[in-house]
């Protein structure tokens, strides 16, 4: 039995805290913990009395983590913050020798800048302390790095190319509206894109490739090439890997928004004057968006995320597609969010969960595909995301 200290009470942090709730043969004690008591206080009224517990924490601020964690003694911190405070939150953990996992890398949020490298750092200072930290356990990153290591153990021998491929087919019936925080999806899709082939990563403008992709149960969906953090650790961890890219899927409408959004500089990271004040562009618009908390009552429809591998296995071609589908209202009714902050927060609890029964166990920094795929793989199954493989024609 073991405490879990959930930080952060947006969409994910909804579907974390649900599901430890559920997994209280695991944690029990679970406390969420998030600068707005608002936000706790209307998940905490979702779940049976006594089941959690909430506080308050400003999480860009180490020493107040600090003193957080000591008040509860959590065996571990599940970040489910914003990416900006990640580092934030990994320097308490490293303080205080609390095993840390969060769902998503590091941002820079004075940059549209995300990766590894801060966090990657922090390997040694993990490993004194005699702590895992585990990074990116929510589904792409997450899963879709689990998949790719069990392809890599079950399927392969060398795994040559691999395509993520991410649908979101949902409809929330609003014109325009962003499944995650608007700023870091806004500023992830508007980014340009990047892939990696033959040992360097190859630039490409924004929404410059594009394929069409037939997602079981779905259909046929026009999916853009952009960066995507996963790629960045799979590259050092799959064997034999010449090229990796990332899709993902968007409507006509939403391309739309954006486009004209990017055309009068409402994307913008940079502050600008209006009537005498400094305003950040692209956090004003966060403010007149749709909540993506708010979603789940609305949206209608499926996810299908998973990998394209194709590689060699005894000597002969091989190609697997691995994926799983989700229902928008079947997580509704589960958990009172949508499928996007579903697939995100279900990875983060299978994680905690193993890393608190010793399944996972390390000291030092983790990417998902370092570690044993086949207990997360039967989580999934177990835990509201069941997947599939499909052989295809090389």
């Amino acid at each position: 039995m073991a405490t879990a200290l959930i930080i952060g009470a947006g969409g994910v942090g909804r579907v974390v805290a649900h599901k430890c709730v559920m997994n209280n043969h695991i944690f029990d004690r679970i406390i969420l913990a998030s600068r707005s008591i608002g936000r706790c206080e209307e998940i905490q009224s979702e779940l049976p009395a006594g089941s959690l517990e909430i506080t308050t924490v400003d999480a860009d601020n180490t020493e107040e983590v600090i003193a957080l964690i000591n008040k509860y003694n959590p065996a571990i911190l599940i970040n489910v913050a914003l990416p900006y405070q990640d580092l934030a939150i990994m320097d308490a953990c490293i303080a205080t020798k609390t095993p840390y996992l969060d769902t998503a890398n590091y941002e820079h949020p004075d940059e549209a800048k995300f990766e590894y490298k801060l966090q990657w750092e922090r390997d040694a200072a993990f490993k004194e302390a005699g702590i895992m930290g585990l990074l990116g356990s929510g589904f792409d990153p997450g899963a879709t790095n689990v998949f790719c290591a069990y392809a890599q153990k079950h399927y392969f021998d060398e795994i040559h190319t691999i395509d993520i491929l991410d649908c979101n087919a949902g409809d929330h019936g609003y014109p325009f509206a962003t499944n995650f925080n608007p700023e870091i999806n806004l500023r992830e899709v508007s980014a340009k894109g990047r892939y990696w082939e033959d040992g360097k990563w190859i630039e490409t403008a924004p929404m410059e490739i594009m394929q069409v992709w037939d997602y079981p149960e779905v259909g046929p969906k026009d999916s853009y090439l952009l960066y995507h953090e996963e790629m960045e650790s799979l590259v050092k961890h799959i064997k034999g890997l010449k090229r990796i890219r990332f899709f993902m899927t968007f409507g006509q409408s939403y391309l739309t928004h954006m486009k004209c959004l990017e055309n009068v500089g409402m994307l913008g990271i940079e502050p600008v004057e209006h009537q005498g004040m400094k305003i950040v562009p692209i956090e004003f618009l966060k403010t007149l968006l749709p909540d993506p908390a708010s979603l789940g009552p609305r949206t209608k429809g499926k996810t299908n995320i998973g990998i394209v591998a194709e590689g060699l296995k005894d000597g002969k071609k091989r190609k697997i597609y691995i994926y799983q589908v989700k229902d928008h209202e079947e997580c509704y009714a589960e958990v009172k969010s949508q499928g996007v902050s579903y697939t995100t927060g279900v990875p983060a609890v299978i994680g905690a969960k193993l890393m608190v029964q010793g399944i996972w166990n390390g000291q030092g920094v983790f990417n998902m595909e370092q570690l044993d795929p086949d207990p997360f793989m039967d989580e999934m199954n177990t835990q509201g995301l069941p997947w599939n493989v499909i052989e295809m024609e090389c």
